[in-house]
């Protein structure tokens, strides 16, 4: 290995100490997961190139790397705000029903250090944005307005106590909207009102936020009224937004956001019905996304990962939902799952909530990178391991995958009736 000129050495390290430093004032102005993710690749790629290859060509081509990297972050620097126009729908919380006012709570396992290490909130900020009485639309409002957007938010009941608390906390720019994203007529209504208060400026942003979960079980045990119910609220109302305010995105040049979920893209145990419609909804955003770049509208999808979440709905709303799917089984299938292992369903949702965590913080940062960033990302991951979990699911084979599913994914407390018997193989064969 030959040794260089003491000149043309400090010459590289002062090149890439500069370009280094030009990427780390980048990363600052950069909100949501771009920082870490970033960082972590650039040092690897850093330390690959200073063990493989002479220490001068390994200097050259990790300060291009970051010429390269300076050059891509530029693109995420964000927009001014300038009072840009911004529609959130509502969550459904479980439940559909007009007179339910309820917003979904995303919560998601934060990583501690870096949640201190980003400026987009205060701690005394983060705080209020913790805790199922929060919400996440309510808290997604709040925070866009606090930033100096104009805020549209849409409630299952506009004259219920979270709206109020809105419209008493929240600026002269927030406009609460009553928004059944299933109701055609409301959100031709919403549509007119947007309308005439953004007048010539066009609305910047849509949020697609409404979803439901419904009540986790088996395929075979899920009702087709919970299937249709559920694409419903997560797709058809999705698209019917989308479709109504595109003609406005389209006039600003703006963006689309949909809130999707990692049942989106991995399959889920006991989630058949809402991980489909989150399918649909993310393959609806990767269309649009193509479709769309013509106009130059620009779609993300946000897909959080483990998240506390009233999406679930009220005791109430459950037991309406578990007596729905007791009545639709047929009695061979309720002999042969066991009154036992079907109602031992419910409990699965404690499970989900112990793995949760409630700051939604991350998703919160996300969604404004996604709405002003100059060049947003396609998809977002928040939650910590979130994004390790979708290669995991990519890259490794079917077995392996469900293998891991089954060990660290599968909340059942018990089996079926018939699988509890000890014969039960030799009557099936």
């Amino acid at each position: 290995m030959s040794t260089l000129p003491s000149e043309t050495a400090w010459l590289c390290l002062a090149v890439t100490a500069a370009l280094g430093g030009l990427v780390l004032c980048q990363l600052k102005k950069s909100p949501g997961q771009v920082g870490r993710k970033v960082v972590c690749l650039a040092g690897l790629w850093g330390g690959a190139c200073l063990l493989s290859l002479s220490p001068f060509w390994g200097l050259v081509l990790f300060s291009l790397s970051c010429f390269l990297l300076y050059i891509y972050l530029s693109g995420q620097e964000l927009l001014p705000v300038d009072q840009k126009a911004v529609l959130i729908t509502e969550s459904f919380a479980g439940c559909h029903h007009p007179t339910a006012h309820c917003f979904n709570l995303l919560g998601v396992r934060a990583n501690r250090a870096w949640m201190e290490a980003n400026r987009g909130f205060p701690n005394s900020q983060r705080s209020r944005l913790r805790g199922s009485d929060s919400g996440f639309g309510h808290a997604l409002s709040k925070y866009l307005d606090q930033l100096g957007f104009t805020v549209f938010a849409g409630v299952l009941d506009e004259n219920g106590s979270g709206a109020e608390q809105l419209r008493r906390t929240c600026s002269k720019r927030l406009c609460v909207l009553q928004l059944d994203v299933t109701n055609l007529q409301q959100i031709k209504d919403a549509y007119s009102t947007v309308v005439q208060k953004v007048q010539n400026r066009g609305l910047w942003a849509v949020i697609n936020n409404a979803g439901i979960l419904g009540l986790p079980a088996d395929g075979e045990l899920i009702p087709m009224s919970h299937y249709k119910q559920c694409m419903a609220v997560n797709f058809f109302g999705a698209v019917e937004v989308t479709k109504a305010f595109l003609p406005l995105l389209r006039k600003s040049k703006g963006r689309l956001v949909n809130i999707s979920s990692m049942g989106g893209e991995i399959p889920f145990l006991k989630l058949a019905a809402y991980c489909s419609s989150k399918a649909a909804l993310t393959m609806f955003s990767a269309i649009m996304r193509q479709e769309l770049s013509k106009w130059e509208v620009k779609v993300s999808i946000i897909q959080p990962g483990s998240f506390k979440t009233n999406i679930t709905g009220s005791s109430e709303m459950l037991e309406k939902l578990e007596k729905d799917m007791l009545d639709h089984l047929t009695p061979d299938v309720q002999e042969e799952y066991g009154q036992n292992y079907i109602l031992a369903q419910r409990s699965i949702l404690t499970s989900f909530s112990v793995h949760s965590s409630s700051d939604i913080s991350p998703v919160l940062l996300d969604i404004r990178h996604a709405i002003s960033a100059k060049s947003p990302f396609t998809s977002y991951t928040p939650g910590q391991g979130t994004y390790l979990w979708l290669y995991f699911f990519y890259f490794s084979p079917t077995g392996i995958f469900d293998y891991f599913s089954k060990k660290f994914l599968n909340f059942d407390v018990s089996i079926p009736r018939t699988l509890s018997m000890p014969n039960w193989k030799n009557e099936v064969m």
